[in-house]
């Protein structure tokens, strides 16, 4: 079973954001000498979770691909870019998942095997990744806020983060749902991502595209105090109902809710 790691790192003073910035410079030497690792991006993200483009210096992460879970687990545990990161960070989080579905190319090639079905609960994680055609960004960019408070506002979305390997243009989005028809509904449906998508499709906005599905395996650390896995078992806000209107006053001398008998119309010739 083909395992992806995402480790995402927060830091809170100028030291220790200067030594990421090197790691993310040098890391990508020191990780191709990993024993087991398939496939990695060095990743780092925007302000307002991820989904402005000004940088954000306070966090970063990295994208791995295994061949399964005890080469995942020893890997990150020896990587000297993931030890350097994690000695630097004030906070830390790796999520290890497994794919589901994938469709698409990222960097020229197809990191990830399919192998496995999807979780029976409906619980998933979902990553899109895609090069976006530079005359067009400004385009791309503008639809980007309404999206972002849409899904930070959703109840069945535990968790989302927008980062990049190139800013501006090579865009990589990732989310946790706890529900497969909620998401697939605000991917696709109609609505402002629905719409999104229908745009990218009518304008041939993107480069090189991936998107993929997982199931989720376990996590490690915390990510704003907390675990987001945790987030995803927070009970469903309950459907808004619409108040009955109240019955008016009848002088009708019939039983309740014993219908009027219909009065007769008079024939026609």
């Amino acid at each position: 079973m083909q395992v992806v790691t995402i480790s995402f790192f927060r830091y809170d003073n100028w030291a220790s954001r200067l030594e990421a910035l090197s790691q993310m410079a040098r890391g990508r030497f020191a990780l191709k000498d990993v024993p087991g690792l398939e496939f990695f991006k060095m990743l780092g993200t925007g302000s307002d979770a991820g989904f402005n483009p000004k940088p954000n210096v306070d966090v970063n992460a990295i994208l791995c691909v295994w061949p399964d879970m005890a080469t995942a687990k020893k890997g990150l545990k020896e990587s000297i870019t993931h030890r350097m990161l994690r000695s630097h960070s004030c906070e830390t989080y790796t999520i290890y998942l497994t794919p589901i579905s994938a469709k698409g190319l990222w960097s020229g090639v197809e990191p990830l095997r399919v192998t496995e079905k999807p979780d029976a609960s409906g619980k998933m994680a979902v990553l899109t990744r895609a090069t976006v055609k530079l005359p067009i960004a400004l385009k791309f960019w503008a639809e980007v806020p309404q999206i972002q408070t849409l899904v930070a506002e959703h109840p069945n979305c535990a968790f989302h983060i927008g980062m990049a390997e190139v800013p501006w243009v090579q865009q990589v989005t990732f989310s946790l749902w706890n529900d497969k028809r909620e998401m697939t509904t605000f991917a696709h449906g109609d609505c402002p991502h629905g719409r999104a998508i229908q745009h990218v499709r009518e304008g041939n906005w993107f480069k090189e595209e991936l998107y993929a599905r997982f199931n989720i395996l376990e996590e490690e650390g915390s990510w704003e105090g907390g675990s987001p896995l945790k987030r995803l078992d927070a009970p469903k806000p309950a459907p808004e109902t619409k108040a009955e209107p109240k019955a008016e006053a009848s002088t009708d001398k019939t039983a309740p809710g014993k219908p009027k008998a219909p009065k007769k119309s008079k024939e026609t010739a």
